[in-house]
C-alpha cells in the first residue's frame, strides 16, 4: 500500500512515522480512497493497542498522500515469534491485548480484514499495537460487502501483487477467501490463525497459493497437541473454535472470546493453568525405615520366644508354702506383688526394657545380636515377669 519512514516532528519535537502513497500508485482513485479509509478507520478508534493517526496530508503538487502516525519502537510478531512458538504466558499476554483492540474496533463497526503477524507490533515493554487498517471496512455492524474486490480471487491481483498473497492469504477466513460477504467473525478466524502461529511457531495454513487456499476452505489445522504439547488443552480448544469453517460455529463476538482468554491469563498468572492434573505418586518407604521395621519385627519375635520359654519353664513348679505360724505370733499377711514399673530394678541393678527402649537401640543401629543378647540377659527379671509384658 505504501512506504513508511521514520521522521521528526520539528514543531512538537517528537518522532513520528509517515506513510506515503507514492505517485505511481496515487493516480488510482481506488487506492487513494483506501489510503484515506485506513486513516479514517484507525483515527476513529482511541485505544492503547491500536496505532494512533495524527494527520493525513494531500500534497497536490507532488500528487501524493501522506499519513502521519505515532512512531512505535518495537518489533512485529514476525520477528518476535521464535521457532517452536512463544511461551504460553507470553502468548496470552499478547493475545488478550489483540483481542481487546479488535473488540473495540468491532464495537465501532470496523473490521480489520488483514490481521497477520506483520500488522501486529510489540514494544520492549510488552505493549501490543495493531497496525495497518488499509483493508479495514467501515460498517454498520452488519455483513460487509466485498464488492471492492479486496480479497476476491478474481479481482485481488492488484492487491496481492503488492501485499504478499501468501502472507495475507494464510490468515483469511474461508468466506473472505471465497469473496463472500464477511462480518466481524472473519476477524475471529484470522485471530485464531494468528494465535495458532504464536503458540506453535508455524502457520496454521501454509504452502503455495492454491494449497493454502484449499486448506483454508477444507482442511483442519494440525492439532496443537502434536505441534506444541505444552499448550494447555483449554487454550487449544479456544483456538480450534476460532478456526471453524462455518462462521456460525465460531465465537460469535470478540468480546466473548476476550473474556475466555482473560480467564486463562488469570489462571496462568496464578499458576493454576496446566495441561493436565499433576499425578503425585504415593510416598515410598525409605530403605532405612524398612530396615528399622524389619529389625523391630525380629526383636519382637525374639522377645516373644523368650517369654514363652520362661513361662513354659516355670508354670509347673510347685508354689512355695509360707512358714507355719507359731502360737506366739499371729499369722502374717503376705505383701502384694510390686506394681510394674519402668524404674530401675533394684534386684538386678538395671532397668526394665520396653518397646521404646528396643526402638531406640534399633534406630541407633545397635547390631541385632547385641539387642537379642541384651533382652535375654534381662528376660527372667525384667521382661517376662508373670502378669507383665513390656514388649
Amino acid at each position: 500500500m505504501g512506504e513508511v519512514y521514520k521522521a521528526q516532528d520539528t514543531r512538537l519535537n517528537r518522532f513520528v512515522a509517515i506513510k506515503l502513497l507514492p505517485q505511481s500508485k496515487s493516480g488510482d482513485p481506488s487506492r487513494r480512497r483506501r489510503f484515506v479509509q485506513e486513516a479514517q478507520a484507525a483515527s476513529a478508534l482511541n485505544h492503547p493497542n491500536i496505532i494512533t493517526i495524527h494527520d493525513i496530508v494531500s500534497d497536490i503538487d507532488a500528487d501524493a498522500e501522506y499519513m502521519v502516525m505515532e512512531f512505535i519502537g518495537g518489533k512485529t510478531l514476525i520477528d518476535v515469534i521464535p521457532n517452536g512458538g512463544l511461551r504460553v504466558p507470553q502468548a496470552l499476554q499478547y493475545a488478550v491485548q489483540i483481542a481487546d483492540a479488535l473488540a473495540a474496533a468491532h464495537a465501532a463497526g470496523i473490521v480489520h480484514r488483514d490481521l497477520k503477524p506483520g500488522n501486529v507490533m510489540v514494544t520492549a515493554s510488552g505493549l501490543v499495537k495493531i497496525l495497518d487498517f488499509g483493508l479495514a471496512k467501515l460498517t454498520d455492524r452488519g455483513p460487509i460487502s466485498q464488492t471492492d474486490a479486496t480479497v476476491t480471487m478474481s479481482g485481488a491481483a492488484t492487491l496481492t501483487v503488492e501485499g504478499s498473497i501468501l502472507g495475507t492469504l494464510s490468515y483469511m477466513s474461508p468466506e473472505q477467501a471465497q469473496g463472500k460477504t464477511v462480518d466481524l467473525r472473519s476477524d475471529i478466524f484470522s485471530f485464531g490463525a494468528l494465535l495458532y502461529e504464536m503458540l506453535t511457531g508455524r502457520r496454521a495454513f501454509d504452502g503455495s497459493g492454491i494449497s493454502t487456499l484449499t486448506a483454508i476452505l477444507r482442511d483442519d489445522v494440525k492439532p496443537m497437541s502434536e505441534v506444541a504439547p505444552d499448550v494447555p488443552q483449554q487454550l487449544e480448544q479456544i483456538v480450534g473454535r476460532c478456526l471453524r469453517k462455518n462462521p456460525d460455529e465460531r465465537w460469535q463476538s470478540m468480546q466473548e472470546l476476550r473474556g475466555e482468554l482473560n480467564i486463562l491469563k488469570q489462571q496462568s498468572d496464578s499458576g493454576r493453568l496446566y495441561k493436565s492434573p499433576i499425578q503425585i505418586p504415593p510416598p515410598k518407604r525409605s530403605s532405612s525405615n524398612a530396615m528399622i521395621f524389619g529389625v523391630v519385627a525380629v526383636v519382637v519375635a525374639a522377645v516373644a520366644g523368650t517369654g514363652g520359654w520362661w513361662w513354659t519353664a516355670h508354670r509347673n513348679q510347685p508354689a512355695v508354702s509360707p512358714p507355719a505360724a507359731t502360737a506366739s505370733a499371729p499369722p502374717s499377711v503376705p505383701a502384694p506383688p510390686p506394681a510394674p514399673s519402668l524404674a530401675p530394678d533394684p534386684a538386678h541393678g538395671n532397668t526394665v526394657l520396653s518397646n521404646d527402649s528396643v526402638l531406640e537401640m534399633v534406630q541407633a543401629k545397635v547390631p541385632v545380636p547385641v539387642i537379642l543378647a541384651h533382652i535375654r540377659g534381662r528376660g527372667r527379671s525384667s521382661i517376662c515377669r508373670p502378669g507383665k509384658s513390656s514388649v
